[in-house]
């Protein structure tokens, strides 16, 4: 076990109350609600030699929205905690590319604090709107499900391989530096999908999406490698690679159906573990205290 999930699970055992706990946004049914909230810290998740404060605005907003889309719900509201050496040009060139963020999602900027610290760390909350909708859990995959994604996998990983190898920008960096989002299959899923389904973003890698889902939901998950929508040559980028933000859906193979624009690579039985072309592989994923 991580050292993450090791923290994790001694959160939980040591709240009174851990009942939102153990997906990546909170569901309060009573208002209709989801929140995500996730940060950003300069030199683990971003690095200013690479990046613009425009570019690091727009990734980090996205990376949220991400969270809110993989449960089913629509953005709403965020709030945005920045911090660093901050300076006049800095604030200006982030804010704008915060504000092309929520235009393009029509969500609306409600607060957040300024600090001064070391380095740049950015701290997001999203409110999203579940109002209708069948919203998400990593415990609902059920025997007979469909393995289903929406985008590919590996580019981010390769982009920052790329830029860390000093290359010109080219496709893989661009993805790095701007990961698409799926707002519109996420949305088709939460408002047909009949029975309960399972949906992440593959924020710390497809492995990773698979096993989380697996475990909670106690199932087998068998996928075939070919199948994976990818770009990248690199095998380990596009089984372990982190921040593609694509969709990684288990779903009923009716709803499958209803939904346009998933891409079918797998899918669950009874059992435990992931397996790649009926291989077990080990979890293997983005560990931030090691």
């Amino acid at each position: 076990m991580s050292k993450e999930l090791k923290f994790l699970d001694i959160i939980s055992k040591t709240l009174d109350n851990s009942t939102y706990l153990g997906d990546d946004c909170a569901y309060l049914k009573e208002y209709n609600l989801a929140i995500s909230s996730d940060s950003l810290i300069e030199d683990v998740h971003f690095s200013l030699s690479f990046m613009t404060p425009y570019e690091i605005a727009k990734k980090a907003m996205l990376v949220n929205i991400s969270d809110i889309l993989a449960s089913g719900a629509i953005v709403k509201y965020a709030t945005i905690n920045l911090s660093g050496k901050l300076n006049e040009n800095f604030i200006e060139e982030f804010y704008k590319g915060i504000n092309e963020v929520a235009k393009e999602y029509n969500l609306k900027i409600i607060g957040g604090d300024l600090t001064k610290s070391d380095k740049v760390t950015i701290s997001i909350t999203v409110f999203g709107d579940c109002k209708n909708r069948n919203v998400s859990s990593r415990k609902n995959a059920s025997n007979d499900y469909i393995i289903a994604v929406a985008g590919e996998f590996g580019s981010s990983a390769q982009g920052l391989a790329d830029l860390q190898n000093n290359l010109k920008e080219n496709y893989f960096i661009n993805y790095h530096k701007n990961p698409m989002l799926y707002p519109n299959i996420s949305s088709l899923i939460a408002l047909k999908a009949q029975k309960p389904y399972a949906m992440m973003d593959s924020s710390d890698g497809l492995i990773d999406c698979l096993y989380q889902i697996s475990s909670k939901s106690n199932i087998r998950i068998d996928v075939e490698y070919e199948k994976i929508p990818k770009k990248t040559l690199n095998k380990d980028f596009v089984l372990y690679g982190g921040e593609d933000y694509a969709l990684v859906v288990c779903l009923d193979g009716d709803d499958f159906k209803n939904i346009n624009g998933l891409v079918e690579i797998g899918s669950c039985s009874i059992g435990s573990g992931v397996y790649i072309d009926k291989q077990k592989v080990e979890y293997k994923g983005f560990n931030h205290f090691e």
